[in-house]
């Protein structure tokens, strides 16, 4: 049976020839980079994140790697606690000891890319209790490997978990894991929201749904919702991925009423080799602009060398992009390894105790 492959939005291709590969290595051997800026290391608020069970927290453990707690959910993204990568030792520390995260109740898997789908690290958090979420068409290679207990999603496919609903959501980008795999599982991001139909006390798995309608708000929840969420409710979340600059972040930004974004800004140079899979600082914040979001948190940099930028510059660009847009500075929470960001309800109203 052929393998399906999988495409991006007007099929934008990320193919790069052999030739090109080439180009980038005698360029990137000819560069000289200054990696002595680390991003900055935290003491985790552990006994905090274990006992929460009521604000939303975000925790950045590096690179797209967060430790997300909602609506009484502990969710992990990209879960990678690898030392290394390829040939790369990790520029920083990870923000938690993975023995030290609490236990999960949902990961989220954007793709199949070693950098975001790391299967030791995989092994030592998933227990018996732990919902894994991965792309349309990898689940059977995550059964094969003993997970069992997982989920797969289509574009626009959403499920509802214990009070939360988690929408998968384009991205532009492509995924490999050996030479015979290319893009036989998709890749994208997830919204998460609050689902204001879902009985409090169904959280079992018995109580999960999943569609791969649109996830566009229907008149049945604007009508449980007074035509907003309720203030004291979470903020909605929305976690990109990895990607490339694409016409969705509008259409995202059209179907969610946004109030956080976890956004990549780094491993975009050569800019003529990582375009169309690799947004740079300043596509980030012109996507961040499009989905109307109120707060960008920054990721997907300063934990390894997969590109030929450094943290420095990649912050450095983000800044100089929010000056010329002018973007409020508080509009942008850049966080630490470690870093505990807490939100009350909506995302104007993070707690400054960090």
């Amino acid at each position: 049976m052929p393998k399906i492959r999988y495409n991006n939005i007007d099929n934008v291709s990320t193919d790069k020839t052999l030739k090109e590969f080439k180009q980038w290595r005698e360029q990137r051997r000819r560069k000289v980079k200054d990696y002595s800026y680390k991003v900055p290391k935290h003491e985790p608020e552990l006994d905090y994140l274990n006992a929460n069970r009521e604000e939303t927290t975000i925790t950045w453990i590096g690179h797209s790697t967060f430790f997300i707690q909602y609506y009484g959910l502990n969710i992990v993204t990209d879960p990678v606690w690898a030392e290394k990568m390829g040939f790369q030792r990790r520029l920083g520390a990870p923000g938690i000891r993975i023995q030290d995260i609490p236990p999960l109740d949902v990961i989220l898997i954007s793709h199949s890319h070693y950098d975001h789908l790391h299967l030791a690290s995989l092994r030592k958090l998933v227990t018996a209790n732990t919902l894994l979420v991965v792309p349309d068409g990898l689940r059977r290679k995550m059964v094969r490997k003993g997970f069992h207990r997982c989920q797969e999603m289509k574009w626009w496919g959403h499920l509802v978990f214990g009070g939360v609903k988690i929408t998968f959501v384009p991205a532009q980008h492509w995924t490999r894991r050996t030479l015979f795999d290319t893009n036989t599982s998709h890749w994208g991001g997830y919204v998460l929201e609050p689902n204001p139909v879902t009985q409090g006390s169904e959280e079992s798995a018995a109580a999960m749904e999943t569609s791969d309608k649109s996830a566009s708000v229907t008149p049945e929840l604007q009508q449980a919702t007074g035509g907003k969420i309720a203030a004291g409710d979470p903020p909605i979340l929305y976690f990109v991925g990895d990607t490339g600059y694409f016409k969705e972040f509008k259409t995202i930004g059209e179907r969610f009423d946004i109030d956080v974004t976890l956004m990549p800004i780094g491993a975009y140079e050569p800019e003529w080799f990582m375009t169309s899979q690799h947004v740079t600082p300043e596509e980030a914040l012109q996507g961040f602009v499009e989905t109307g979001s109120q707060l960008m948190v920054p990721m997907h940099y300063g934990t390894f060398k997969l590109a030929d930028d450094t943290p420095k510059e990649a912050l450095d660009r983000l800044e100089a992009e929010r000056k010329r847009l002018g973007i409020a500075k508080e509009r942008i929470r850049v966080l630490g390894h470690g870093e505990t960001l807490r939100i009350r309800h909506k995302a104007g109203e993070q707690d400054k105790q960090h």
